[in-house]
């Protein structure tokens, strides 16, 4: 088993290593700019994990697989950001704030290529399916992002159309990210699949701490505008499970989707969601919910032949803010 200081140190290494080329500088400084502002790094760091669970040395192709993960999952912020009209991300200006629409169009296009250019570096033994299941992972990614933008303009998103989508937006990369660790390890197909299940149901978690977080949250830490969800209408968690116990979703409706003039009228408008959402007890509803997708995750390990601590103290390290 691989030392959870060890795996921080190795990811802290690799992403100090990654280059992209120069040139155009246009093209590629984005990408860099990116990789440079950093982030939580839990895929690669997962995929580590994962790996050094089956194994007391990583292999080197591991490391191509985790920076593969994360360079794709940068790619989606990139494009992400410019559909949310996010102006932050981790606390700086977005791509296209800096640079421009186009460019960061480009940029994503760009930054995914080259994940495929890294994900193909899998061992030989693993590689087809290693690039299968990233590719497959890599297209549900933009179902959810689809679902995602399609629930802004609808009112009656259920629970369950929403779990699907943040299935597909979130969780399915995290647990992709688990599942390659173990392959490239070396895993057997059962002890691989129970991996991927650990992942999706972390990953289930952690948007759901997102949603919660993106409300609750202290904006230095969640490195973004605390109440952007509110402002864009999107249908999080929080907003689904008020409009399931609310006696009155006209009224809730009219604050959510009344539209802000000025910084003031913003202010107001996520002070008053908010409210709504204290009244209906939904943050705690939302902490309970995280909690029992991270009891989801540990107990699809449990069964596993080996020690999974590492994996408990990456969940509790994930999303122990939120709970």
């Amino acid at each position: 088993m691989t030392d959870a200081q060890l795996i921080s140190s190795e990811v802290e290494r690799l992403f100090a290593s990654v280059e992209f080329t120069s040139e155009p500088a246009g093209l590629y400084d984005p990408l860099r700019y990116m990789i440079g502002i950093g982030g939580k790094r839990l895929r690669p760091t997962l995929c580590l994990t994962a790996c050094g669970l089956f194994c007391e040395q990583l292999p080197p192709e591991v490391f191509d697989c985790a920076a593969a993960l994360e360079v794709f999952h940068t790619f989606t912020l990139i494009h992400d950001d410019i559909m949310d009209r996010s102006p932050l991300r981790r606390g700086v200006p977005t791509v296209w704030k800096k640079w421009n629409e186009d460019t960061a169009i480009l940029s994503g296009d760009v930054m995914l290529i080259d994940a495929y250019k890294r994900i193909v570096k899998a061992p030989s033994f693993c590689r087809d399916a290693v690039v299968e299941l990233f590719s497959k992972t890599a297209a549900e990614v933009c179902e959810g992002q689809q679902f995602d933008m399609e629930f802004e303009s609808r009112t009656d998103v259920s629970m369950p159309e929403y779990e699907q989508m943040i299935g597909l937006k979130t969780a399915v990369l995290i647990a992709c990210s688990a599942k390659v660790g173990a392959m490239v390890a070396g895993a057997g197909a059962e002890e691989c699949e129970t991996l991927y299940r650990y992942g999706y149901q972390l990953g289930m978690a952690f948007q759901v701490a997102d949603d919660y977080l993106d409300a609750y949250g202290d904006e230095k830490v969640f490195g973004k505008p605390i109440g952007g969800d509110i402002i864009n209408e999107k249908k999080s968690w929080l907003t689904i499970r008020a409009l399931q116990k609310t006696d009155d979703p006209a009224a809730f409706l009219e604050a959510f989707c009344r539209e802000p003039a000025t910084p003031e009228e913003r202010r107001a408008k996520i002070a008053e969601v908010k409210r709504l959402y204290d009244e209906l007890g939904v943050a705690d509803d939302a902490r309970a919910e995280i909690r029992r997708y991270s009891a989801l995750a540990l107990e699809a390990v449990s069964a596993l032949p080996i020690d999974t601590t590492p994996l408990s103290d990456f969940s509790e390290k994930l999303i122990g803010r939120a709970k």
